[in-house]
């Protein structure tokens, strides 16, 4: 068995030591070199990429349906039986699920987006999934399904033949597939029957909802809608943006959210590291400071080897045959200078850079950042997913 680990010294005023634990890790983004201090972190953005507009918003449906003309590769449950049994019912032809026995059959959940402002007659594409235990939705057919919201309502009807993303193939002692075969798309595969109603624009005013809630990225915003179109918006939080309708835009709110859309607005967002230890991911923005500090690296191996040993006794002595264990230990740590400061005016460029001056490995640098974080020298959220 072999143990790797390492120790980091983190030094603020005073030294202050610290021993962290390898932690393997395959970093992104965090060995790229950050720009230079006195560039612009957050680029010029638009407004449609930064806020949606309050009221216009996507509707999830759901409905359960039967896919046919499957090559033996359907349910065998009795689910998919009783489904048919129910259909043949519908069209006058009364049949018992158990006197059924076809395996070109699935049972499947039907889901779809529904976007805003789509109306009566439009179509929308649908994602078909198998239930049961069907091998494969290859080749099949999804009969009509109703499709409903969370109010029970139908919105939606979906139908038509599956595209499936692979294949699969195979015999009595093997079988091959590529992808997955038991999911499927039907593109334009649903016809809306009824819209719902988008309310965006009521008693006269427009609400612009953050994706990501900042204070100072709302009053960027408010600020840049009033310089064109006067006192007219305000952030009463830091998600939304309150906007009254100019008079002239009253009769055509869809062309005054469009001009507001097309600004750009330069965001703003908190300095934050994210870590993701079960992937090894490392993700650090350009506004994160490091402050006056020491990086110290080592490196330690410990070797544990275990061997058994067999005791053989003499002939004809009556003893037995025994297994004693043996283990050695070997240790073996890096020498040599690994000691770099970091001035209070850091950034990570700077990081990066003093991490490869003393020899880390990307590996490494999630040790570095926690033992930072604990010292005080890291100007930013650490946020471990």
């Amino acid at each position: 068995m072999k143990m790797n680990g390492g120790g980091f010294i983190v030094k603020k005023r005073f030294a202050v030591r610290i021993i962290a634990q390898m932690a393997a890790a395959i970093v992104l983004c965090g060995f790229v070199p950050a720009m230079t201090a006195g560039a612009a972190v957050q680029p010029m953005v638009r407004v449609k990429d930064l806020a949606t507009v309050e009221g216009v918003r996507e509707n999830q449906l759901i409905g359960m349906g039967l896919v046919v003309g499957l090559q033996g590769t359907g349910d065998k449950g009795p689910m998919a039986m009783q489904m048919m049994s129910n259909m043949t019912q519908q069209f006058g032809v009364m049949m018992d699920p158990k006197q059924i026995k076809s395996k070109n059959a699935a049972v499947v959940t039907v889901t779809c987006q529904l976007s805003p402002f789509l109306s009566p007659g439009q179509n929308t594409d649908v994602l078909v999934s198998a239930m049961g235990d069907a091998k494969s939705l290859e080749g099949g057919v999804l009969l009509q399904t109703p499709l409903k919201a969370a109010n029970g309502m139908v919105y939606a009807v979906a139908q038509g033949p599956l595209t499936i993303g692979g294949w699969s193939q195979g015999g009595a002692a093997a079988s091959t597939k590529k992808n997955v075969v038991t999911v499927g798309r039907i593109p334009s595969g649903a016809i809306v029957e009824q819209g719902v109603e988008m309310n965006y624009a009521g008693n006269g005013y427009v609400n612009l909802l953050l994706r990501n809630s900042d204070f100072t990225t709302a009053q960027r915003v408010a600020a840049a809608i009033n310089q064109k179109f006067g006192a007219i918006a305000h952030a009463p939080d830091a998600g939304r943006i309150s906007i009254k309708l100019p008079p002239n835009y009253t009769g055509s709110p869809a062309s005054f959210v469009a001009s507001i859309e097309n600004m750009t607005v330069r965001p703003d967002a908190v300095a934050k590291v994210v870590v993701n230890e079960r992937t090894g991911t490392v993700v650090m923005g350009g506004s994160v400071r490091i402050g006056n500090v020491s990086v110290a690296h080592g490196s330690l191996t410990v070797k544990v080897s275990e061997n058994a040993q067999v005791s053989q006794p003499n002939s004809f002595s009556g003893g037995k045959t025994t297994t004693t264990p043996r283990t050695d230990v070997s240790a073996n740590e890096e020498q040599g200078p690994q000691l770099v400061e970091l001035p209070s005016t850091s950034t990570v460029e700077d990081l990066t850079n003093a991490m490869n001056a003393v020899g880390a490995s990307p590996r490494d640098l999630i040790a570095v950042l926690q033992a930072m974080d604990e010292a005080g020298a890291l100007h930013g959220t650490l946020v471990i997913q």
